[in-house]
């Protein structure tokens, strides 16, 4: 019931302009989205911007355990979408009337009601938890967001550099409207510059309370600030060659299904986002001698 609700009633509806709504910028829980999609999105607005800026910056935004803290009335914004009345009177009804108690030595606790967090293993909770995000917009014209459900992004070019205060700022009451925490300790700045530059570049002040990182991991894609993937290409051969080493123990043990779990593991790793970073590598490839070393010794047929 859950899943024909999402599918005919909050997808089509994701498609109809709402005012002071987006999903434009929402790449999780929706038909066309996914992290591939919005890798490649962020990744095109950070080249596109470095035509006409010496740097770009992007801020990976922390939003402590937002699925768990996220108040159920703020996802009642369910309102704003064209839905039938049935549906919104269903979707109301889904989300109250929650509690829960303890109960230890055949004694129980009296019941406290639940008034906030996704409901876990719904179809529902995290569609709504994307409407929830919906009115969270960049103020500034020219700077965009990128969300993946709470992984959220923003990117500012440098002719708009000094708009980070004001963006994190209204980031920050945003969250805390919505009964959600901004980590600043575990934010991440990171500035992309294009390493054909000739000229010298003056980065921008470091901002306060926010790491500067030289290397950002993009919903499970890293990126250098000289946009490279070289660190991503390493650590997920690092990563098979774990994983090579293991099915070699197993085979050794006469386990068969060696094919079969190394496509499924290590050519999902290799093959993860692909389309969104294969243009940021190079043909070079570094492998150490102790790396040389270990490969031979796992003569594994796949």
């Amino acid at each position: 019931m859950e899943q024909t609700v999402v599918r005919h009633f909050l997808y089509p509806a994701f498609l109809s302009p709402v005012p002071n709504l987006s999903f434009t910028d929402q790449f999780a829980f929706r038909p066309t989205g996914s992290p591939t999609a919005a890798i490649i999105c962020l990744l095109s607005t950070v080249t596109n911007l470095l035509l006409t800026n010496p740097y770009v910056i992007v801020i990976s935004l922390d939003l402590s355990k937002a699925f768990d803290t996220v108040r159920h009335s703020t996802l009642m914004k369910l309102a704003h979408l064209h839905l039938p009345d049935y549906v919104y009177s269903c979707l109301a009804d889904f989300f109250t009337g929650h509690s829960h108690c303890t109960v230890y030595h055949g004694q129980a606790s009296m019941l406290k009601s639940i008034t906030a967090s996704i409901i876990q293993g719904s179809g529902i909770g995290p569609v709504a938890y994307v409407v929830n995000a919906s009115d969270l917009k960049e103020v500034t014209s020219g700077n965009q967001l990128y969300k993946f459900a709470d992984d959220t992004y923003i990117v500012i070019p440098a002719s708009n550099a000094d708009s980070w205060v004001t963006e994190i700022d209204n980031i920050e009451t945003w969250a805390r409207t919505n009964n959600l925490t901004l980590n600043r300790n575990k934010s991440k700045e990171i500035v992309f510059s294009d390493p054909r530059q000739r000229h010298q570049i003056e980065p921008p002040l470091p901002m306060t309370d926010v790491a500067l990182v030289t290397s950002l991991k993009i919903l499970g894609v890293t990126m250098t600030n000289g946009l490279s993937a070289s660190d991503h290409v390493l650590d997920v051969i690092r990563s098979c060659a774990q994983t090579l080493y293991a099915l070699w123990v197993l085979r050794v043990h006469g386990m068969c299904l060696a094919q079969a779990i190394f496509r499924s593991v290590a050519i999902a790793k290799l093959l993860y986002a692909a389309s969104a970073w294969i243009g940021f590598t190079k043909a070079t490839c570094h492998v150490s001698q102790n790396s040389r070393r270990h490969n031979d010794k796992w003569p594994i047929s796949v």
